[in-house]
């Protein structure tokens, strides 16, 4: 008799699918440094720019301007030069510029949204999950005039009216806001119903809170450094938490220059929380270790109650909290359809599931709730909570 299928590995073909699904995207396979780039384009920075263009011409490749974004310079080569890991590399010669400065040059990375591959996206779909019991009537007012910032897949537009007691009125519905979720029919896209879960574990934490959702990943998980960059720079309230459920390797493992402008761009009293990616890798995800932003590991809890490192969490100094990353929160109706899988599950607005995704949001619900409580200012609050020792090295700090 057969085994049956492994589930993680059929989401993880699912997941490399949507992924050839959008023709643009390459993953650079390298083992231990693998990471996903945009096909045949190349950033750098406006002084750099002819410089760069030059030296690609010099080597035999074309080159033409694209539209720039975040103040960097985008440049668009032809169909034949998919190999960007190593025209970058060429560019990163100290030898191809003697007497000049190096200059500035990345892939257009993608994000991916962390919900454990290599990639950091979640290591499985969720599982269908019993409702949540009812939030308890004493706790509505933790959280209350705090405005987080959910950068994710968007928050279903249906969610207040399928969650009325956890979602009802947290949020307004925009068209450009919301998560598609859906594949086809009432089938899921492979991590179609992200943010609505993110939401729910936000206000599982502080149940007053308000969302203004941005959309950075399609319902694949699936964005790059523009799209995470246009929804940094676009919500319609003054945030004071920021919640970021998703992110990047990069080549090299240096920081992406338009994702470090879009986070530095914030208001400096707006804190941001990111999760650190769940390739189980002390590999930096960004926006996660970059300065300044709460990197967020996860612990599993084992059924009888007590606390693990996650084997799948990225870790690392630059790792500053971590929290529970299995967890049931609120989700859609629909089904999970993975290739391969003769057992599709139903699901109907509840779900389990774990990743590095889902401790973050408990932070930044936490965050929320000790401004509250304590009259702090989210940066003031986010101090006290992170006032501890370590739970485990390059784990951060526990945030129960």
């Amino acid at each position: 008799m057969s085994e049956p299928p492994n589930r993680a590995d059929l989401y993880q073909r699912a997941f490399l699918q949507a992924l050839k699904e959008h023709g643009d995207f390459r993953v650079h396979p390298e083992r231990g440094r693998e990471f996903v780039y945009v096909a045949r384009e190349l950033l750098t920075i406006p002084e750099d720019v002819e410089r760069v263009g030059r030296k690609l011409s010099q080597n035999g490749i074309g080159n033409e301007r694209g539209k720039d974004f975040a103040g960097m310079s985008r440049l668009i080569l032809p169909r034949n030069s998919d190999d960007i890991p190593a025209i970058v590399r060429l560019l990163r010669e100290p030898r191809q510029w003697p007497n000049e400065r190096v200059p500035y040059v990345q892939p257009h990375h993608v994000t991916v949204g962390h919900g454990g591959n290599m990639h950091g996206n979640p290591g499985l779909p969720p599982k269908v999950a019993p409702p949540l019991p009812d939030p308890d009537k004493a706790t509505t007012g933790v959280g209350r005039g705090v405005v987080v910032g959910v950068v994710d897949t968007g928050i279903a537009r249906t969610a207040g009216a399928d969650h009325p007691l956890w979602l009802a009125g947290a949020f307004t519905p925009k068209a450009d806001e919301v998560d598609a979720a859906y594949a086809h029919g009432d089938v899921f896209a492979v991590e179609g119903g992200h943010g609505t879960f993110v939401a729910g574990v936000v206000r599982q934490a502080a149940p007053g809170v308000r969302f203004d959702p941005e959309r950075a990943l399609d319902p694949s998980g699936l964005g790059t450094e523009e799209d995470f960059v246009k929804a940094l720079s676009s919500f319609d309230e003054s945030v004071h938490v920021v919640n970021i459920s998703l992110g990047c390797f990069t080549q090299d493992d240096v920081c992406p220059e338009p994702v470090r402008r879009a986070v530095a761009a914030l208001p400096k009293n707006v804190v941001v929380v990111a999760s650190a990616g769940n390739a189980g890798t002390t590999r930096p995800s960004w926006p996660a270790a970059l300065p300044g932003v709460t990197a967020v590991a996860a612990v599993a809890k084992e059924r009888d109650g007590s606390l693990i490192p996650a084997c799948y969490s990225n870790h690392g100094h630059w790792v500053d909290a971590c929290a529970v990353g299995n967890r049931t929160s609120t989700y859609l109706k629909g089904r999970w359809e993975l290739p391969g899988d003769p057992t599709p599950e139903v699901y109907d607005r509840f779900a389990y599931w774990l990743g590095t995704s889902f401790a973050a949001p408990h932070v930044s619900g936490r965050i929320a709730a000790v401004m509250t409580a304590e009259g702090l200012s989210a940066v003031d609050a986010r101090n006290k909570l992170l006032g501890g020792t370590p739970f485990f090295p390059g784990y951060g700090v526990l945030v129960g």
